[in-house]
């Protein structure tokens, strides 16, 4: 749950709030939930994904962003509806008010917290496959860390809030953003392990979140794509279990799929190999001992 919008009246609305100006005067601001809805949008890039973060419809998220825009006189985003992009004015106050939201949270967490809670963002493919399965062995280790997760959008790169956001990225964007690079990426063509001698004549699970998955693949493997048709799935870990269902065969990261092939229920027949991507840690905040325990023990899985 986000830390400053969990029980944000968003579609309410509320009254501007002052601040005092530079000049003495009190200077008028907007709405804070038209700001918070904003700032959600602009970072997850679409009013769907901010209104399942704010707890609120789509609806609330459009009227208050639009308010948001009236009371500014400057448009935020353009483009046709479904497709909407940041303005210039837009990229800039987004920037500022995830700074600032982040800086109220962390506030709030270090005045609540004896330095031991810890709250770490992830894509959902990772946490569910890779990260989740390992998680009684840090609590184990580190038994005096209170670990909330909260789930990173596709395209994001933190999380309001967070100590830590994990994702998958190209490494000169990880390496650009100060990331902790934790593995290189490799990915390979997975199957279901009774399912090998149909690889050829296949299915392929494709991923809306990881739609190149299949090209980057052959471009650097040179081999051939199976032969059938595509079948498009939402997610990388629901790739995984399509594989495992016998569904199709998934180009995938390793990491997601290593357990299962360990186990003998999933097979790669022509092993994996490394892209551009790696897995990455990207700090938020000054961080504490909680979040250096987290790594520590992060670095050590890998």
């Amino acid at each position: 749950m986000r830390a400053y919008a969990a029980h944000a009246a968003i579609a309410a609305g509320s009254k501007s709030t002052y601040r005092l100006g530079m000049s003495g005067n009190l200077t008028p601001l907007p709405s804070l939930n038209a700001l918070r809805a904003f700032e959600a949008m602009a970072r997850t890039g679409a009013a769907t994904r901010a209104a399942r973060e704010l707890g609120v419809t789509h609806g609330a998220v459009s009227r208050q962003v639009k308010s948001l825009e009236a009371a500014l006189g400057v448009r935020l985003f353009h483009g046709p509806r479904h497709r909407l992009a940041l303005t210039e004015a837009g990229r800039a106050l987004a920037v500022e008010l995830t700074r600032g939201f982040d800086i109220l949270t962390t506030a709030v967490a270090r005045t609540r917290s004896d330095g031991m809670d810890l709250h770490v963002a992830v894509h959902a493919s990772l946490s569910v496959k890779w990260l989740i399965p390992r998680l009684a062995d840090f609590a184990e280790r580190v038994p005096g860390v209170r670990l909330n997760l909260s789930a990173l959008e596709p395209e994001a790169v933190s999380h309001p809030g967070a100590d830590l956001a994990i994702r998958l990225m190209d490494r000169g964007r990880a390496e650009a953003l100060g990331g902790i690079i934790l593995a290189k990426n490799e990915i390979g063509p997975v199957t279901r392990a009774d399912r090998v001698a149909d690889y050829a004549a296949a299915s392929r699970l494709i991923s809306r979140t990881h739609p190149r998955a299949w090209s980057d693949w052959q471009r650097l493997s040179g081999k051939p794509l199976p032969g059938g048709p595509e079948r498009p799935v939402e997610h990388l870990h629901f790739a995984v279990d399509a594989a495992l269902a016998g569904w199709g065969v998934a180009a995938l990261p390793r990491l997601l799929v290593q357990s299962e092939i360990e186990k003998g229920h999933l097979a790669a027949p022509h092993g994996f190999i490394a892209d551009a991507g790696v897995l990455v840690a990207l700090p938020q905040g000054e961080g504490g001992p909680a979040r250096r325990a987290f790594l520590t023990w992060l670095k050590d899985q890998i």
